[in-house]
Order: structure tokens, then C-alpha cells, then sequence
């Protein structure tokens, strides 16, 4: 019998705050590793220009509040946040980091892969800039525009996406900054919560008719819950919500799959981030070369 096995399924409390968890040992042991399947960027220094920047919208709220009453202890996964980001700062980007609040990111530490040169470079790198991040609606106000110096908006999966993010205002003005002026988008996991926020006010999502990979409801239904990953079940699906406002989810399992449809680039899960880096760098690159 693996030393796993011994493992227990049982959500970890956290102390910090009433009736709240982490995952149990058990899941941590399924779902995370000290190292990534990162092997390299493909676009190193490729981009000189010194104008354009990516934009994050990180998570500033850690506790999920479950249909149970119970909390879920969360944040962006660090996997999801920082692979990504990696192969774009290798590329030539710099990084500005914004949340709804202005508050410091949260990230779930519990699965930051320590022996990954990579991301602990990454995560070094910003480790500034998302303890004190930008303003969300600051940057709406005075950052967004024809004119502006971001080319993405990239919106890191964790469960923490969900809260706040899909009804944000300044989150829908982004979207719609960004969709306006030709720019991408760049999500995974749950990160594809936040694009319900387009919708609002709104008849229907401007994001009708396109196709995303996202994290599948069944696994938030089913073994997330029988391992301990969850203390309790969601009170709303990201998958379900995505596809009533018409969008396509390509996936219902979780394999790494990524997909870009027109300037939306989204991946499935933290075992997407490194594909989904060097898709969005790939693209990102070509468009400055063609752009200027």
C-alpha cells in the first residue's frame, strides 16, 4: 500500500477563520507536485518594444463560502498564476497586477511547487507587486483605452476566481475594454468565472457563441468533495453558469487542454498552465510582430 493511501480525506481547518478548510492531505497528495511540467519558453526575449504590458486581475477574497455554510480556503492557484506569467515575461512583457479591492492577491500556497525554478522565480519576481497591486476600477478609470499599454488581461484559475470576480463592474468594463480594442483575454480553470461579468447589464454575454476550456463541474460534483478537496459542495457551477450564457466548454474532464477561439485563450486546469504560457506567448508575440 502507497504511503498515500494512509492519507487522511479530511479537510485540513484552518484556524485563521470560522468553520473554514483547506484541502485534506489525501487530495494535496493527488493534485499537487513540487515540480511543474514546465521545459522551457520558446519566445525568450523575443519582445523589445518596451510598450506592452499584461494586465491581472488576481483574487483579493481567500474564503469560499459553501452551500454547507462552510468555508473553502482558497485563492489563485499559484500553478495557474505563474506558469503562464513565466513564459510572458520570458517573452519581453512586463506584468501589472490589479484586484477588485486593491488588497494584497491571495494565492493557495498549499500548491506552490517549491522545487520549480520557474515559478519561485516568477512568484520572486511579483511577489511586490501582489502584495500591493493596483486599484481594478483605478486602472478602468485611468489605464484602459485606445491608447492603452496592455496587449491581454490574464484572470488565474483557484477557486478564489469565483468569488466577487463574475460580479464585479469593473471586471465587465474590462472585458469590454477588451473586446472593443482587439485585445486578448487569458483564463484558466475557474478563471473563466470572471467572464460572467461581461453580462452584466446586458442582454446577453458578448462572449456568446465562443468555445473555452474550463475546470469540469463534475470533478467540483463529485471527487472533489470524496477526496476532501472540498469541505463542502459549491453553491454554483462555473461550466453550467459559462454555458447557459451561451458559451461552448469543450471539455468535461481534466487533461491539460487548451484552446484559443479569435483573442480568448483558456485552459482546463493547473495541468494547462504550461501549455496555456506558451500558447498566449505565441500569440502574443505575434501579434506585436505584426502589429508593431
Amino acid at each position: 500500500m502507497s504511503d498515500t493511501a494512509n492519507l487522511s480525506k479530511n479537510p485540513t481547518p484552518d484556524e485563521a477563520e470560522d468553520n473554514a478548510f483547506f484541502p485534506s492531505p489525501y487530495s494535496l497528495s493527488q493534485y499537487t507536485a513540487s515540480k511543474t511540467n514546465f521545459a522551457g519558453v520558446q519566445h525568450k526575449g523575443e519582445y523589445t518594444g518596451g510598450k506592452w504590458k499584461i494586465l491581472m486581475i488576481a483574487a483579493d477574497e481567500r474564503y469560499l463560502l459553501l452551500e454547507n455554510g462552510k468555508f473553502f480556503s482558497t485563492g489563485n492557484h499559484p500553478v495557474e498564476m505563474l506558469l503562464p506569467l513565466h513564459h510572458l515575461i520570458e517573452a519581453g512583457f512586463e506584468v501589472d497586477v490589479a484586484t477588485i479591492g486593491g488588497n494584497p492577491a491571495k494565492l493557495e500556497l498549499w500548491a506552490m511547487p517549491h522545487e520549480d525554478e520557474a515559478v519561485q522565480a516568477t512568484y520572486e519576481s511579483l511577489k511586490a507587486k501582489l502584495k500591493q497591486p493596483k486599484k481594478l476600477t483605478e486602472v478602468v478609470a485611468n489605464e484602459l483605452g485606445e491608447d492603452s499599454d496592455y496587449l491581454a488581461v490574464f484572470i488565474p484559475g483557484g477557486h478564489a476566481a469565483v468569488i466577487g470576480l463574475p460580479e464585479s463592474e469593473a471586471v465587465r468594463d474590462t472585458l469590454d475594454w477588451a473586446l472593443a480594442n482587439d485585445k486578448f483575454v487569458i483564463t484558466l480553470c475557474h478563471g473563466p468565472a470572471a467572464l460572467l461579468a461581461a453580462s452584466l447589464d446586458k442582454e446577453e454575454s458578448p462572449f456568446k457563441g465562443y468555445s473555452a476550456c474550463v475546470f469540469p463541474d463534475a470533478l467540483d460534483e463529485g471527487p472533489n468533495l470524496d477526496i476532501g478537496y472540498l469541505p463542502g459542495r459549491l453553491r454554483w457551477l462555473v461550466a453550467d453558469r459559462l454555458t447557459k450564457q451561451g458559451l461552448t466548454v469543450l471539455n468535461d474532464d481534466m487533461t491539460g487542454k487548451t484552446h484559443q477561439d479569435r483573442k480568448l485563450l483558456t485552459g482546463d486546469s493547473p495541468l494547462a498552465s504550461n501549455d496555456l504560457g506558451l500558447l498566449a506567448a505565441g500569440a502574443l508575440i505575434e501579434a506585436v510582430q505584426k502589429t508593431g
